[in-house]
């Protein structure tokens, strides 16, 4: 999401100006507010602000300029920003989206990447011989697809979760665990979802179940 300077500007102020308007401010007030001149020119940047999902289209009820939830979710206070989203066991089964934040767990800039990411917990040895241990935490990054060789988090049928090896091809998707007493699993490729690629690993010597 790339905003103008400008634009960058008017949703800072909404943002960190939020708690001190009674009700959201409407044009004129935020004009005043950030020593604007011209209305017309505030206009065009809020109308790219709601076209990126920041800023709620107004309707005829509410005057003045609401920011949306995805914007207020995006803006997590600044001391929070090495927080990332654990959202439990891999293989809970479900799908991440269908996940409640649960808590937030800081993960050094080192072990992420600059786009979305968030934490499992392994479970099982499905993977140990990466290195990859039952109890580890592992940062994925959240996208949906992969190239072959990746470590993955991929949905199976909807239901199951788990971390592993992927190769895709036209007629089938193999998912391959780094353990030589399994075998690597078979699938048609509408059947598996990728939900994430491991970019991080996080492992504690004192904290175990």
């Amino acid at each position: 999401m790339s905003l103008t300077r400008k634009q960058q500007e008017i949703f800072d102020f909404l943002l960190q100006n939020q708690e001190q308007f009674n009700h959201p401010p409407t044009l004129e007030e935020l004009c005043t507010a950030m020593g604007l001149k011209s209305r017309g020119s505030l206009h065009s940047q809020i109308k790219a602000l709601i076209d990126a999902n920041l800023v709620e289209a107004p309707e005829r009820k509410q005057r003045g300029i609401r920011l949306t939830e995805y914007a207020k979710a995006m803006a997590k206070p600044a001391e929070q920003s090495d927080l990332l989203p654990f959202v439990g066991y891999i293989a809970a089964g479900k799908p991440i989206e269908a996940i409640e934040n649960i808590a937030y767990m800081a993960v050094p800039d080192q072990l992420k990447t600059g786009k979305s990411c968030y934490v499992l917990q392994v479970k099982g040895d499905s993977m140990l011989e990466e290195g990859i241990f039952d109890g580890d935490w592992v940062v994925i990054e959240q996208r949906s697809h992969a190239r072959n060789g990746e470590i993955v988090v991929a949905l199976v049928d909807k239901a199951e979760a788990t971390l592993k090896f992927i190769e895709q091809y036209p007629h089938e998707t193999l998912l391959i665990p780094a353990n030589s007493t399994m075998q690597a699993m078979r699938y048609k490729p509408e059947q598996v979802e990728i939900q994430g690629v491991l970019v991080g690993q996080m492992r504690s010597y004192t904290h175990h179940h």
